[in-house]
């Protein structure tokens, strides 16, 4: 019998050494993976002996509780990695989830602003303290790169080259990636830098609270929830709508999708081209618009 403790504690150090998944994602693999031993626990299944029809009936009643199909896919994925390690540490003789069908999912398109848009956005942030300043020059950086929040927030003094204009970052899957931000977002960052006040204990740390600490994702949420509401922008703005409107930008100005897909980071050519779809989307609109057989 299986040790679940000990073996999700070693599977949990394999995801996080061997194969370098996110924090989030590690996260989330646990939070799956304790949601499926209490089932096997209900159900008196041995973990080490489970059959395919075992993990479709996990899969069934998961559903049945009103999971969404996304939910269920990563639900999936989290056991397949499961049962990888534990046939790679021979726990398990087989792999129940080797003929698992994956459950449609809806393609959704992500939120974005338009380039005026990201234009009032931005030029509504009155720059008259220094907090003010740190917003426009995290935004302009955001919008002028495509990182992630977490990239952002975490940036330090060490990845960032102010008189080349580029960025280092360290991604998803420990990977570091070079990008440039421009002459625009560089003056808003100096000028940042030249206010921002010494910080003990996050000294490297480029943007910091108003405390002095390191910001938090919540605190930088809340800060754009209201400059959008301050600009007058209805639209529900969170963090990544300035990724999405960066990629989307970027392709529809002709830029190489080769060259965004490396810009955001994205392991796979496929997960860039939903901003491709985008476009596709804007020239039908277009086309049944003004064709006269629209």
């Amino acid at each position: 019998m299986i040790d679940i403790n000990k073996t999700l504690n070693d599977f949990i150090s394999y995801i996080t050494v061997e194969k370098g998944l996110s924090k989030n994602t590690v996260l989330a693999y646990k939070s799956d993976l304790n949601k499926f031993f209490e089932f096997c626990k209900k159900k008196r299944f041995d973990i080490g002996k489970m059959q395919h029809n075992d993990i479709t009936e996990f899969l069934w009643e998961i559903k049945t509780e009103g999971l969404k199909p996304r939910s269920i896919y990563r639900m999936m994925e989290s056991l397949r990695q499961f049962y990888k390690f534990l046939n790679i540490e021979d726990l398990a003789k087989s792999n129940p989830t080797a003929y698992l069908a994956a459950p449609k999912i809806p393609e959704d398109l992500p939120g974005m602003l338009s380039f005026d848009e990201v234009e009032l956005l931005l030029n509504s942030i009155d720059s008259s303290d220094e907090m003010n300043i740190r917003n426009r020059a995290m935004l302009e950086l955001l919008y002028a790169t495509g990182l992630r929040v977490s990239e952002l927030i975490n940036l330090r003094f060490s990845n960032i080259n102010i008189e080349e204009t580029f960025l280092k970052v360290l991604g998803k899957g420990s990977k570091e990636r070079l990008i440039p931000f421009g002459s625009k977002a560089g003056d808003f960052l100096n000028i940042y830098l030249k206010k921002r006040k010494p910080a003990a204990g996050v000294e490297d740390h480029v943007f910091i609270s108003r405390l002095g600490k390191k910001l938090s994702r919540v605190e930088f949420w809340r800060q754009l929830k209201n400059i959008a509401k301050n600009a007058g922008i209805r639209k529900n703005i969170t963090p990544h709508t300035l990724r999405h409107s960066f990629a989307s930008h970027l392709l529809s100005g002709g830029a190489d999708i080769r060259f965004v897909q490396e810009m955001l980071g994205h392991s796979s050519i496929s997960t860039t081209q939903i901003y491709t779809h985008l476009d596709n989307n804007k020239l039908k609109q277009q086309h049944k618009k003004y064709h006269p057989r629209g």
